[in-house]
């Protein structure tokens, strides 16, 4: 078996689709079925499963994949550790937060570990939660911001800080004369919300269902700065954390605790537990715990 059958493999069971593999890859189809019958005679078991047009993955498929994962784990641990003999010097640290948090409280931390490893390449990508689990597990991102708690064998989580949602209204909208709003405000005034995939949208849902209705948007959408554009105009109320309603400080919206119940969350970092953490990752992690300290996000 060479790595490179495996990475074919890998290739295929992304794209479910030989042509689609190989165009990904840059080699021609015969190639790439050719490597993976060569694959499947070693393993002595069908890898896929060829239906019509469709390919599937077969169960010795699936193991052969989770463990091809953590082939590749153990490869780039060792290029790493390598690395690091020369310090802070060079390498990479890809990071997987949640659209929530990028604004307002990642900027101190990138800019501080910018200026102090200039060499090392920083990437930081706004991603929903599951994303962020499955980059993590998969090993394509290094630590994640995400929301907690979280349960899962094979990751490990630091809590960071809990965070208080906030109802935004337009500043000439009646409710934004009071000092505090009931949740069950969503009942009666028109919405502006996340879709119903999103964590944030869930804890809402869950807390209504407590107050025995569901929330029914006027509108949904899937960006911040799109809800608040929405609200800005006066299409609807939205939910939001309050230290990005804070951090943005829209003139145009006005902030409005939310009381009867108190909706709050808690941000953490989270990254694979059996993953050397590198210097980059361990720096980077101190330097936002420490921003953390000196900051308020709630």
């Amino acid at each position: 078996m060479e790595l490179k059958q495996l990475e074919y493999f890998m290739a295929v069971c992304r794209e479910l689709h030989f042509t689609r593999a190989a165009e990904k890859l840059g080699i021609a189809q015969p190639s790439l079925s050719q490597q993976i019958r060569l694959l499947e005679h070693e393993m002595g078991t069908p890898l896929f499963d060829r239906v019509g047009k469709k390919t599937l993955i077969t169960e010795a498929g699936k193991i052969l994949l989770d463990h091809s994962y953590n082939v590749f784990h153990e490869l780039s641990q060792a290029k790493t550790a390598i690395s690091e003999l020369q310090g802070l010097k060079r390498g990479t640290l890809k990071i997987g937060a949640l659209l929530t948090v990028v604004n307002y409280l990642l900027p101190p931390t990138v800019i501080g570990f910018h200026h102090s490893y200039p060499n090392v390449e920083l990437s930081v990508l706004g991603l929903r939660t599951g994303d962020i689990y499955e980059g993590i597990l998969q090993n394509k991102l290094d630590l994640g911001i995400v929301y907690l708690p979280m349960e899962h064998a094979d990751l490990a989580t630091i809590p960071l800080y809990k965070q208080n949602l906030a109802l935004a209204a337009p500043i000439d909208h009646p409710i934004a004369k009071e000092r505090f709003v009931h949740l069950d405000v969503l009942k009666d005034v028109p919405s502006v919300l996340l879709p119903s995939t999103y964590y944030m949208r869930q804890l809402i849902n869950e807390a209504c269902r407590s107050l025995d209705f569901t929330p029914h948007p006027v509108l949904e959408l899937s960006t911040m700065e799109s809800i608040i554009n929405m609200v800005n105009q006066g299409v609807g109320v939205t939910i939001l954390p309050k230290a990005y309603l804070d951090y943005i400080a829209h003139k145009g919206i006005r902030t409005i605790p939310i009381q009867n119940p108190t909706l709050t969350t808690q941000i953490g970092i989270v990254y694979r537990k059996n993953k050397y953490l590198c210097a980059a990752s361990r720096v980077f992690m101190e330097q936002l715990i420490a921003t953390i300290k000196n900051e308020h996000f709630d």
